[in-house]
């Protein structure tokens, strides 16, 4: 089956004021309305979706390797704060006129971040991480991501080096396997989808772990802004199949109640991968809304 992935269809690195590199990847038509994808955890930008949609929709769709993963210099100590002045900066050295956002899995946070700052026009948030550390989900939490959330607030830093202890694509794309649900198995041992994600996996550790350890330290950590303070239209997408404890707890439907502009799509049939199973309709709802 054809999940939309494809080979970019341009890759650089832009130079920001402090010199560091923000490695990216592009699809779709270079003078297209422009989509940043903030990937999920422990990819880089060669893991892009909508392969089949983005040419034909006019869209040019951005995927930003954060700092430390793939082609982007490590920033020691960032925070979700330090991704929006980064991407602030990639906006402007780029001429990304009206952006808009695709976060999916741990990288909704970093896409919710953008909207709170008025970066982006709109938000489509999928399979996206919610804000764990909040006390709304103080009792709905696996031990294991309550043992991660706690250890990040008693001691960010001693916490993300804990998390680099067991990064590494071969260990991750392992837990992601065994704790996958069969609809999601099926999309991602695709030998074409495989080869795509495995490859955006081996990107992002090739720094090492560092880069996986801090994103995943800030997203089991309270975010830096108030998600009823964002005035874009926020678009929710999950499946109800969706076994990832690393996710939404509720599937967005308290995170739906908390932003004012948002709308939640739960999906029955479809579970984690829905960026990849649902692409069309994703894009071409975001662009409804940006407009």
């Amino acid at each position: 089956m054809d999940y939309g992935v494809r080979e970019p269809a341009r890759l650089g690195q832009t130079r920001i004021p402090d010199g560091r590199l923000l490695g990216w990847a592009e699809w779709g038509p270079a003078d297209g309305t422009p989509v940043l994808l903030c990937p999920g955890a422990a990819t880089s930008r060669w893991l892009g979706f909508g392969g089949g949609v983005v040419d034909s929709a006019g869209i040019r769709l951005i995927s930003v390797d954060r700092p430390g993963l793939g082609a982007s210099d490590p920033a020691p100590g960032r925070s979700l704060t330090s991704w929006v002045t980064d991407i602030r900066h990639l906006i402007q050295e780029r001429a990304l006129n009206a952006p808009s956002a695709v976060g999916f899995s741990q990288g909704a946070p970093f896409a919710l971040a953008l909207a709170a700052n008025r970066l982006v026009n709109a938000v489509a948030v999928v399979s996206g991480s919610d804000e764990l550390a909040h006390p709304r989900f103080a009792h709905s939490l696996t031990p294991q991501v309550k043992n991660m959330v706690d250890a990040v607030a008693a001691d960010p830093y001693a916490a993300a080096a804990s998390f680099a202890g067991f990064g590494s694509a071969d260990t991750l794309w392992d837990l992601i396997i065994t704790t996958s649900p069969e609809i999601d198995r099926a999309v991602y041992t695709d030998p074409v989808f495989q080869h795509s994600f495995r490859r955006a996996m081996d990107e992002a550790f090739s720094q090492g772990p560092a880069g996986y350890a801090r994103d995943t330290a800030l997203a089991m950590g309270r975010w830096p802004f108030d998600p009823a303070a964002v005035a874009v239209p926020v678009d929710l997408w999950y499946g109800q199949q969706d076994t990832s404890p690393a996710h939404s707890p509720d599937l967005g439907e308290s995170l739906t109640r908390m932003i004012p502009t948002a709308a939640r799509h739960l999906l029955p049939d479809a579970a984690g991968s829905l960026l990849w199973t649902h692409a069309e309709a994703v894009l071409r709802t975001l662009l409804g809304r940006a407009r």
